[in-house]
């Protein structure tokens, strides 16, 4: 594939069920050895497109290229370019994770030496070496994700399809896996990834596409969606009423709320306008009891573009004076 070339080219993809319009014109544009994200919530459509660009459902319309090529008249060349690890495991858990790999090898043409060579490089890979020997149903939720993974790597694909790849997994496997992705297109390997989580979204994307009943409502890299969604703040608690007063006199833009000692200051989160309110807090000598910065996230992007709060929020970023 040409580096001009994306790995995946996506125009006017639509598909529907009976009367049922699942996705309604979508463009996507992925570039080579980038993460892209799919975000939405469960029924927005991100499987539908997986399904269609993992050549395991057809289009109804639109042009489609992946890896290169025409995805209506070449979908074997696309087979042969990408793996795929869905939201439900392909893992056999009568099989022992070597054995499991081994199979992928077997269906991957790649000779009984070559295959258990594969096997063994993909285990150290993903830290199942003395996990590999046992049976594959006796694994934890995020050590079968991890061999999930490793089976989609055994044809050494060029772009990997992720659907959910962290759904159901505790927070120190979802960051397992967030390394192994990061890890995998250090090596010049394409992922587009979905996901309803938005810190996941924003921990590995390059770029985030936001689907929402079958429409993109927003695309651009994380700090540009950022960007659409206004509520930047800075949270100034005080516990002293007169250091309270004082504050809304130096601070007149801020939103009061005099029961709880709380001024709210509009602010971008830059390092400037951060360090001109610190300045002006310092030279007014206000005893601040806590700080909390706010920047727009995701969060309030999903909330600007589409209506709907989201379900996966971040916290603050804070700070408490001593």
């Amino acid at each position: 594939m040409n580096s001009s070339t994306p790995a995946i080219d996506v125009r006017g993809l639509r598909k529907s069920y009976g009367d049922h319009l699942v996705l309604d014109g979508i463009d996507l544009n992925v570039a080579e050895g980038t993460i892209f994200a799919l975000l939405g919530p469960n029924g927005a459509g991100k499987t539908t497109v997986v399904q269609i660009l993992s050549t395991l459902i057809t289009a109804d319309a639109g042009d489609l290229h992946v890896a290169g090529h025409d995805l209506s008249s070449d979908p074997e060349a696309v087979r042969a370019a990408i793996g795929v690890t869905g939201q439900f495991s392909a893992v056999d858990g009568l099989l022992t994770g070597q054995e499991n790999l081994i199979m992928m090898a077997d269906l991957h043409h790649l000779g009984r030496q070559e295959g258990r060579r594969r096997a063994a490089e993909l285990l150290e890979r993903f830290d199942l070496v003395e996990a590999g020997k046992k049976l594959a149903m006796t694994y934890s939720g995020g050590m079968k994700r991890r061999l999930d993974l490793a089976m989609t790597l055994v044809g050494d694909p060029r772009i990997i399809f992720l659907d959910e790849p962290t759904t159901g997994l505790d927070p120190r496997s979802r960051h397992t896996m967030w390394q192994l992705i990061r890890e995998l297109v250090s090596t010049g390997v394409t992922v587009l990834l979905t996901t309803q989580y938005l810190e996941e979204a924003d921990q590995l994307a390059d770029r985030i596409a936001v689907l929402d009943h079958g429409k993109l409502v927003a695309q651009g890299t994380p700090q540009q969606l950022k960007r659409l969604a206004p509520g930047g703040h800075v949270r100034l608690r005080f516990t002293a009423p007169e250091e309270f007063a004082l504050a809304a006199q130096v601070l007149p833009q801020a939103a009061q709320d005099e029961e709880a000692l709380v001024l709210q200051v509009p602010n971008d989160g830059s390092v400037h306008s951060l360090r001109d309110l610190l300045s002006r807090i310092d030279d007014a000598s206000l005893e601040v009891d806590e700080l909390t910065v706010h920047t727009p996230d995701l969060d309030d992007v999903f909330f600007a573009v589409t209506g709907q709060p989201a379900t996966n929020a971040t916290t603050d970023e804070k700070v408490t004076s001593k």
